[in-house]
């Protein structure tokens, strides 16, 4: 059994190289263009998608084979290629440069795995089998997408704010945590208003 270490990872200016752009490999693309890191593609050929994306600046797209200088200054790789050979290849050369790489569905040849994420804003929850069941961290997503409904976003946003305020006040410390341990016992209300329409609408009737 492999033990993971679960962290969210700032990828703003850093440069993710992503080796194949066609079917697998254009989500994994769309998954990285709201990070703010800079984003290489190489590959012989590319979906519409991934070519528009080029075409607006917002990726880096070279229609050739990969070349082992490609990943000189990745801090990521992500490989995306229906090519036992390549994927290999990709992989052997990421480990020796220190470049954190992912195989898409090969975890054999993967340093880190995409987790299953359910988003509220900046509420993020990432669900993981390490490789053994995508479908499982599937399904539970789904599950935790009910359980936590679209009015987080605002609420976790909210609480952002006002934490700022809070930290910035001359308070002293036990109050501050005090203050803050209180806002986030809200969350109980708001799950069960965001999980009730009919609690919103008696609230705009009273």
């Amino acid at each position: 059994m492999t033990n993971l270490f679960p962290m969210f990872v700032k990828l703003a200016g850093k440069t993710v190289v992503v080796v194949g752009a066609g079917k697998v490999g254009e989500p994994k693309i769309a998954g990285l263009l709201d990070t703010g890191a800079r984003i290489r593609v190489v590959s012989l050929d590319a979906a519409p998608s991934v070519r528009e994306w080029a075409r607006e600046g917002k990726i880096e797209l070279e229609l050739r084979a990969f070349a082992s200088e490609d990943l000189a200054s990745a801090s990521l790789a992500v490989v995306a290629t229906n090519s036992r050979t390549l994927n290999d290849r990709v992989y052997r050369e990421a480990q020796l440069r220190g470049v954190l790489c992912n195989v898409v569905d090969v975890p054999d040849l993967c340093d880190f795995y995409y987790p299953s994420v359910v988003r509220r804003g900046d509420l993020q929850i990432a669900i993981s089998t390490a490789g053994n069941s995508p479908s499982l961290a599937q399904k539970i997503r789904q599950q935790l997408e009910k359980q936590f409904g679209p009015a987080y976003a605002e609420w976790v946003a909210e609480l952002g704010e006002t934490r700022k305020l809070i930290l910035a006040s001359d308070l002293d410390k036990q109050r501050k945590l005090d203050l803050l341990h209180s806002l986030a016992s809200r969350e109980a209300v708001l799950s069960a208003i965001a999980e009730t329409p009919e609690l919103v609408a008696e609230g705009e009737r009273a």
